[in-house]
Parts: structure tokens; sequence; C-alpha cells
């Protein structure tokens, strides 16, 4: 009888197996999925914010800028009445792509009278981006770095000049009889044609 009851308990002991591995299948499967949706779902969380992070650093980029507006630059007073240059700094509210700056120099033009107009010339010379000063004779332009010059009008003068162009003629306003206002702008160095930067 004791081996009956052996055998039983093997067969009982068999069928409690049997029945654990029927019920330990579907149950790995339902974690698998419950772990795969998890993953899933996770990574879909993880993919708003950074896509969210992306599009913030990346949108002043795609930002369009704002053209160059005049800008007052000094008063029609200080321009010297006999058509000699005077060299003024351009300061402007200056916009970049997380930034706005107000009044930062932005560069530097010369100022002449001629006539009843104001003449206004990037100080930038056009050959290599160096800064154009007057010559000690006060009847030209000179840039210091490879010898272009200019006369008053900003025209090269000298055909050994290695400038490309003349001198960069800025568009100018005077307004309300004594404000002097330029479109200030930069232009490419070492071309033919004025390229704006």
């Amino acid at each position: 009888m004791s081996e009956h009851i052996e055998g039983e308990s093997e067969v009982g002991s068999e069928t409690a197996i049997g029945c654990d591995t029927d019920v330990q299948e579907p149950e790995g499967r339902r974690n698998f999925l419950s772990g795969a949706v998890a993953l899933a779902v996770g990574a879909l969380a993880t993919l708003a914010p950074i896509g969210v992070a992306i599009t913030t650093v990346l949108d002043p980029l795609r930002r369009s800028t704002k053209s160059n507006g005049m800008v007052l630059v000094t008063r029609l007073s200080a321009v010297p009445e006999d058509g000699s240059p005077r060299k003024f700094t351009v300061s402007a509210d200056r916009t970049d792509a997380w930034a706005t700056y107000t009044d930062t120099p932005v560069g530097a033009v010369y100022l002449r009278r001629v006539g009843d107009d104001v003449l206004a010339l990037n100080v930038v010379c056009p050959h290599a981006g160096c800064f154009v000063g007057v010559a000690d004779d006060g009847a030209r332009f000179a840039c210091p770095c490879h010898r272009s010059s200019f006369d008053l009008d900003g025209v090269v003068n000298d055909p050994a000049s290695p400038s490309p162009r003349d001198m960069d003629e800025l568009e100018v306003e005077v307004r309300n009889e004594d404000e002097v206002w330029v479109r200030f702008q930069n232009f490419l160095p070492g071309r033919d044609e004025k390229t704006p930067v």
C-alpha cells in the first residue's frame, strides 16, 4: 500500500507540475507583452520631451532676421561743413538668435558733406576687411593693410590699389533738419560686387 501511495504521489506531483507548466506559459507571454507595451509607452514618453527640447533649441535659428533699418548716427551739426570726412561709430539694437542687445556698436562710417547732401561710407576696406583711415594729407582714404587708396568720395584712385571695388556707400537721410540717419550694413570683402553680409 505504501507503494501505491508513493505512485499516487508521483502521479499527483506530475499532474501538479504539468498544471504549473500550463499556467506559467500564458503568464510568461502576458508578462512579455506587458513589458513590451511598457517599453513602447516609455519610449514615446521620452521622445516627447526630446522633441520639445530640439524644437526649443532650433527655433531661434529658423526665425527670420530683421532687415537693416535706418539708424540715427549723429547730428548734422557734427559733420564738418568744409567737406572733410569725420568718422562716427554706429550703434544699434542688435538681435542674434537668442538675445537682444540695445545700443551696441555695430560698425563705423565716414560722413562728409557734399553740397547739401551727406555722404556715408563704410569704414571697412572692400579688399580684405581692414579699417580704412584718412590719409595724413586729409585728401584721401588709405587702407593700412594692403595700401588700397580711395578719394574722398570713396572711389578707388590708384590703379595699383588691390581693392576690387570702391568703398561701400550707404544710404543716408537727414531727418528733422539735423538728424543724420544711415542704413548701416556690412558687405563681403574681396568681391567686385557689393554682397551684404
